[in-house]
Parts: C-alpha cells; sequence; structure tokens
C-alpha cells in the first residue's frame, strides 16, 4: 500500500479557490510516485467568489467542500471528518483560495489568522512528523503556524517580507526547484508564483514530491 496524502484544497479556481493546474500538477506527480490521493477542505463558505471570466467579484456563496468536490471528482471529505491515522503527508496547492479561504493573508498580510481546521491539521503533522508540502501562496499558512520554518514563495519581494514578518525564512526558489526545510518536514515551491505556463508548474511540483519523499 502507497502512503496517503491528505490533499487540501479551498474551492475551485485561481482566483477565489484552488489553482486548477496545481492541484492537477501536484496530483499527477504524487500519483507517478505511488501516493494515495485523501481529497480535503474545510466545510465552510469561500471569503470571496470570482466571477473568472471577468475577474470581478460575485454576491453569491460558494462552499469551499462543495466547489473543491469538482477537482476531487466528488470523492473528498471535510476536513473535520480527517484523523491523523488516515494520512501520511499533507499537500496544500496554491490558488487564492489560500490566502482568502484557508488564512486570511490576502486581507490581514503578516496578521492573518489561519482556518482552525486548517491550523490543527498542520499541528497535528508536526507532532507526529508527517512531512508537508504547499506550493505558489500557500505557504504563507505555514509561515503564520510553524514559527521559523523554512520555506519559499518564489522571489516576489513584498509576500517575502510579510513571510519573514510572519517569524519564517524566505528562500528566493526558481519556479522548477522546492525548498526543504528538514528539520521540520516541509516543502514548498514556488508554482505560478513564478511560473509562465502549467509545464513550469508540473516540473516544480515534480521536485516537490520527489523532495517530500525523502523526508519519510
Amino acid at each position: 500500500m502507497g502512503k496517503k496524502v491528505a490533499f487540501v484544497l479551498s474551492g475551485c479556481g485561481v482566483k477565489d479557490g484552488s489553482e486548477i493546474h496545481e492541484a492537477v500538477a501536484a496530483l499527477i506527480a504524487l500519483d507517478m510516485a505511488g501516493y494515495e490521493i485523501i481529497y480535503t477542505a474545510p466545510d465552510v463558505d469561500q471569503a470571496a467568489t470570482v466571477d473568472h471570466s471577468t475577474e470581478e467579484g460575485e454576491s453569491v456563496t460558494r462552499n469551499a467542500l462543495r466547489e473543491a468536490a469538482r477537482i476531487a471528482r466528488g470523492n473528498i471529505k471535510p476536513l473535520s471528518h480527517l484523523r491523523p491515522e488516515d494520512y501520511d503527508a499533507v499537500v496544500f496547492p496554491g490558488g487564492f483560495g489560500a490566502a482568502l479561504t484557508l488564512c486570511s493573508f490576502a486581507a490581514d498580510g503578516p496578521e492573518c489568522s489561519v482556518n482552525p481546521e486548517v491550523e490543527s491539521l498542520i499541528n497535528a503533522a508536526l507532532m507526529s512528523g508527517k512531512p508537508i508540502a504547499a506550493m505558489c501562496i500557500a505557504p504563507v499558512i505555514l509561515a503564520r503556524t510553524i514559527p521559523g520554518a523554512r520555506l519559499t514563495i518564489g522571489s516576489h519581494p513584498e509576500t517575502a517580507a510579510a513571510v519573514s514578518a510572519m517569524g519564517a525564512v524566505h528562500v528566493n526558489c526558481p519556479v522548477d526547484e522546492s525548498v526543504v526545510d528538514a528539520e521540520r518536514k516541509l516543502v514548498t515551491t514556488p508554482a505560478y508564483m513564478l511560473a509562465g505556463g502549467p509545464a513550469e508548474v508540473f516540473e516544480g511540483a515534480l521536485s516537490m514530491v520527489e523532495k517530500l519523499s525523502e523526508l519519510f
């Protein structure tokens, strides 16, 4: 039996949920490496919804779990139902939902808060020595919850400064590589913080999964 990954989604779509290219790139890389995917998301309303054809905000309410089920092909469980024995590692794809719904970084910057279920998942993984990986903007969640975490969001100066303000150690990283914090068992990769297209996202995802596997 392959190891199981809790794959934490925040909706469906780059502007208000999980970035689909990043999610799929990570899923393919994980599948190629023999992991079993446990799709999960908090059963909460998204912090915002956006019409992706116009990039304008919408007044409708969308549930992060139900929207994320689109990426999971329906096979998803609420994050509140996830138990430590259900997974061996945790992966967060990017997308603005990570900074809107999984945490409040988009609104609050370095003073952001993290969804309590997400924070509990991260703390449980840390306590049991389970690796955690994050892509694109999602590493800000790790910066907020893990003091001194070594990670990357690529090289965007303002976001890197915010990460540092939260007490993390930011490392500039090219799009096709990833940064490892071996002490805390963290792997992060820039994805669309730097990528010009899905092929570059996939190269970073491959690096992330390779280094994730080395942390077991």
